[in-house]
């Protein structure tokens, strides 16, 4: 959108600034979450050419792109600030995009490297409780994240049923099993 109200502003600058403007002179910032507005254009700039107030500056502007562009229901001028609000058919009209577009939001895969996850391995010998559920679906979104960003992304998790019993037999064999001829351990 702030291409489109770029592209306006410039294309009938004779009209509305009588001169003509750059691009470079159109600033936008994120409209503050204390007043009405989904984008914000800078009035300031504009004061010297219009030669009139920031206040009758923005309104002259506001008048103008909501006659030029069908997808800005309304502007509010604030202390040299014109914060635009985009119509209900506007953001229909981008959530209908992003629903058509199954692949919005993701990355193209290029030369990213190959990422695992591993991510839930509960003990099969214990019930699962709250922090396993906790530990899959963070690891199943870091997954997710990871893929969108275009990596390759393999989900895996190791069955873990190596409780402190087996850790201690394992140490228990290491230490006092017997060695055979060639000096090493004997397995049971």
């Amino acid at each position: 959108m702030e291409e489109k109200i770029k592209a306006v502003l410039v294309e009938y600058s004779n009209l509305l600034f009588a001169t003509e403007i750059s691009q470079d002179l159109i600033q936008f910032q994120a409209t503050r979450k204390d007043v009405e507005g989904d984008l914000t254009l800078l009035v300031f700039p504009f004061v010297k050419l219009m030669r009139c107030s920031p206040v009758e500056a923005g309104e002259k502007i506001a008048n103008f792109i909501i006659e030029k562009i069908p997808e800005i229901k309304k502007c509010a001028v604030i202390n040299g600030f014109l914060n635009i609000v985009f119509s209900d058919d506007y953001w229909f009209n981008q959530l209908k995009e992003i629903h058509q577009n199954e692949h919005f939001g993701f990355s193209k895969k290029d030369s990213k490297p190959m990422v695992m996850v591993e991510y839930s391995s509960p003990n099969t010998n214990k019930p699962l409780h709250l922090g396993h559920l906790r530990n899959i679906f963070l690891g199943h979104s870091v997954a997710e994240i990871l893929k969108a960003n275009g990596h390759e992304v393999i989900k895996t998790q190791v069955i873990n049923d190596r409780g402190i019993h087996i850790c201690k037999s394992m140490l228990a064999w290491e230490k006092f099993s017997p060695l055979n001829k060639n000096g090493e351990r004997e397995t049971p």
